[in-house]
């Protein structure tokens, strides 16, 4: 009863009434059949559901730490994990202590369970340390990134739980992506632009495309005398079932969307993440109280829906390596024929960082300016995203080596960087004698980890800043 009442009052209140697949042209729409089976589902906010949540886990005796951020992980002797290590606090920029300064915190525990989203800085360092991909043959992950804006519109365009996900325009055949729109409640409606971090163009610039894609005639009459309240940007696992690695390590094991169970037809990945929680949960529990081993953390994920469901959906991504068109075709045979059981699995193509061409096979592409009522500069679009950093504090995100930007990313990708990052942290600036040097403005950073993926010599390692620092969502 009283986890009935816990539900009835959480943030789930707008059941998904219609669901439109479209395939756009610059000036046209036409409508597809729709696999992505939405009905049952709901049209809510995560922040929102996140910030509920938190304050249920509290008054159930959880402990959180939202200020705190772990920069790093905590071995014993044996090279066993045993918990993670939280930043040092009041350092400033040039490295010196602060009045404020504070030694970060050791944080130990029995079990270590990493759930830092998409590209975990921590996870990843797992990943690689213990060969987490190489244990199960997986292969590598592959990503895509997501730019959206929640808008008010007016009454007479809003219908509560309706929803349309598009492919086509503003992207070209080569490149994998598409759109979607969800109305809320309260008159709100999500909009947003997702692209495969795959693309091979180095002037394509993704803030700019979602700029573009709001001008599609049958978008800019929905949101024509609307407003925008928020915008934010974050990257997304689309590597699926054969990227999932091995989520078990000496003393704890990786959750949610840092190991990758995103289901990308869907493009869903909050049920399988929230699942993989709860599994990792059990075993947690079975290790504390029996002794077992976490291994079975492993043998219950495969065991559970989520396995099922991803594997059913694991030819879909890979399908658009061959194009557009070719991929439409795979996907809608392995969804509507098949049903997920092909006798095959497709494998991904290149890394999303090695897919980039050198500048010289394109030509720069020319964006619109921004009007001010349906598109916006990027500055007024982080003043929507609250991103907050104390600026005076050593940068987040670091270059392995500080002259690969003007020796290659510069003179052979044309400053890649300062494109598919949606919040401009990175700048191509003149010096005082007129040469382009790469300026890091971290306190833009929207945490999507884009550079950290997209970088073409994986030069950029994004690392936690202080504590609280961020985007500050409230409706996204």
């Amino acid at each position: 009863m009283y986890l009935l009442k816990i539900y009835l009052q959480a943030p789930v209140d707008v059941p998904v009434l219609s669901d439109k697949f479209w395939y756009l042209t610059k000036d046209r729409t036409f409508a597809l059949p729709c696999p992505f089976n939405n009905r049952g589902n709901y049209v809510i906010s995560l922040s929102q559901l996140t910030r509920w949540m938190g304050v249920k886990a509290e008054e159930l005796g959880v402990e959180i730490y939202p200020g705190f951020a772990a920069g790093e992980v905590l071995y014993d002797s044996n090279d066993n994990v045993v918990g993670v290590g939280t930043n040092d606090m009041g350092i400033s920029k040039d490295g010196s202590k602060k009045e404020t300064f504070q030694h970060g915190v050791e944080l130990k525990g029995k079990l270590t369970l990493l759930a830092e989203g998409c590209r975990g800085s921590l996870s990843e360092k797992i990943i690689s340390k213990y060969n987490l991909r190489g244990k199960v043959q997986a292969q590598h992950q592959t990503y895509a990134l997501g730019i959206k804006e929640v808008w008010e519109i007016d009454e007479s365009k809003h219908e509560p739980g309706a929803v349309l996900h598009t492919l086509g325009w503003p992207l070209d055949h080569k490149t994998y992506g598409g759109s979607f729109v969800y109305h809320m409640k309260d008159r709100q409606v999500s909009i947003g632009l997702v692209i495969a971090l795959n693309y091979q163009n180095p002037y394509l610039n993704p803030y700019e495309e979602f700029q573009k894609f709001k001008h599609h005639p049958a978008i800019k009459s929905l949101l024509e005398g609307g407003t925008v309240i928020q915008y934010g940007a974050r990257t997304l696992n689309e590597g699926g079932f054969q990227s999932i690695p091995y989520p078990v390590f000496p003393g704890g094991a990786i959750v949610g969307c840092s190991a990758g169970f995103l289901n990308v037809p869907k493009i869903k990945g909050t049920h399988t993440a929230m699942k993989s929680g709860m599994l990792a949960a059990e075993a947690a529990f079975s290790v504390l109280s029996e002794g077992s081993s976490m291994v079975v953390y492993y043998d219950f994920l495969r065991k559970s829906w989520i396995w099922e469901e991803l594997k059913k959906a694991r030819n879909y991504r890979p399908a658009f390596e061959f194009g557009l068109l070719p991929g439409l075709a795979i996907s809608g045979l392995e969804h509507y024929i098949f049903k997920g059981r092909l006798p095959f699995t497709l494998k991904h193509g290149k890394p999303d960082h090695k897919a980039t061409n050198v500048a010289k096979l394109h030509t720069p592409i020319e964006y619109p300016r921004a009007d001010g009522i349906l598109s916006f500069d990027v500055p007024t679009s982080l003043h929507r995203s609250n991103t907050n950093h104390e600026h005076d504090q050593p940068a987040h995100l670091q270059l392995r080596d500080p002259t690969i930007p003007e020796l290659v990313n510069l003179p052979e990708y044309a400053g890649p960087e300062s494109r598919y990052c949606p919040a401009r942290v990175y700048e191509y600036v003149p010096d005082e004698n007129g040469v382009l040097k790469l300026q890091i403005n971290a306190q833009n950073c929207l945490h999507c980890k884009a550079c950290d993926i997209k970088d073409p010599q994986q030069n950029i390692e994004w690392t936690v800043p202080e504590g609280g620092g961020g985007p500050g969502y409230s409706v996204m």
